[in-house]
Order: structure tokens, then C-alpha cells, then sequence
């Protein structure tokens, strides 16, 4: 048996973004998300901004095996594949479930409190398209989904946050610069 090679980070990150596309979500949208939660706080904030956040984040490997697994499993129960009684707790979104909001809230921990409080609001008033995903008006299963972009506004807008105190505490674009490498690398 031959040892299989690593899959490269950049065809990971592609697939996760993919998927989203096919699954109806739109980076922008989570950046409009991002851009309702940060704007009280910074004035010059722009969507741009929120964006590149939202772009940063999914350069993360937890973020994006997260998204793997979570769409998977929406997927798997879209077409009955699940076996039950999961097929039938995943496909009615079981208020009990709370396994997609484990696998959500898991990648939300690396960027801090602020995530894991914006996590917890965003979960709770479900705005933007996070609120469509969950409207549960149509034939696609969300499940997974409209958690895992709860999670990824989250920690955008966390990242947001950190980066508009680094900038108001004046430390210089070297330091920032490394500690964005750092947490590519994490």
C-alpha cells in the first residue's frame, strides 16, 4: 500500500469556495454580514474590507474542512443517503441536533472571543443570507450550511476587530504583516 501524498492547501480552499458557490452563497454576502457587524466601530470601514476578511478566513484549513464536511452532510441528506434516524434529525434541521453547530463554533475558537460571542448572535438573529439559508424554503437541505457561514462572519468580523485595534494602537505594518502570516499559517 502506497502512502497517499497531502492534498495542497490551495485545492482545499478552492473546493471549500466552490461549494459555497454551488450551495447559493456568495463571499460578498458574508461580507455584508461582516460589514452589519463591524460599522458601528469603525467609520472607515468598507465592504472591501469585510471581503478581504472574509477571503482571509477561508484561507484557513479548519475553516475550509469544516465547510467540507458540513455541505457534505447537507448533500448526503439533499438525496437520502444518510441512514436514520440522521437522515431524518439532519433533514429537519432537529432542534436538538446541535452537532452543526459543533462543527461550526469548533473553527470559530482561533479567532477569539469576539467570534465566539458574534458566532452566538449571528446564530440566534440569523441576517442576511444566513437567514435565507435557514428559511428552509426550498428543496436544499441548510443544516450545516447557515451555521458554517454564521462561523465565517464570525470570525471575519473578529479579524476585522483585531486588526482596527492594531491599527489604532499604531503598530507598524511589519508587525501586522506577521502576524497575518502567522495566522495563514495556523
Amino acid at each position: 500500500m502506497s502512502k497517499k501524498e497531502p492534498i495542497k492547501s490551495h485545492v482545499v480552499e478552492k473546493a471549500a469556495r466552490d461549494l459555497l458557490k454551488e450551495r447559493g452563497v456568495e463571499l460578498e454576502e458574508i461580507a455584508d454580514i461582516v460589514y452589519q457587524m463591524q460599522s458601528d466601530y469603525n467609520d472607515t470601514l468598507t465592504r472591501d474590507d469585510c471581503l478581504e476578511s472574509v477571503e482571509a478566513v477561508l484561507e484557513k484549513r479548519e475553516i475550509q474542512h469544516a465547510v467540507l464536511v458540513g455541505i457534505e452532510l447537507d448533500k448526503l441528506a439533499e438525496n437520502k443517503q444518510l441512514s436514520e434516524p440522521l437522515q431524518s434529525i439532519v433533514e429537519t434541521d432537529e432542534g436538538l441536533f446541535g452537532v452543526d453547530e459543533t462543527i461550526a463554533i469548533g473553527s470559530v475558537f482561533g479567532y477569539g472571543s469576539i467570534a465566539v460571542t458574534t458566532f452566538g448572535y449571528l446564530d440566534k438573529e440569523k441576517i442576511g443570507i444566513i437567514k435565507q439559508l435557514d428559511a428552509k424554503n426550498s428543496d436544499k437541505i441548510h443544516t450545516f450550511l447557515d451555521d458554517l457561514v454564521c462561523s465565517i462572519a464570525a470570525n471575519a468580523s473578529s479579524r476585522l476587530a483585531h486588526r482596527i485595534r492594531d491599527r489604532e494602537e499604531h503598530l507598524d505594518q511589519k508587525e501586522i504583516d506577521h502576524r497575518d502570516k502567522e495566522e495563514r499559517m495556523a
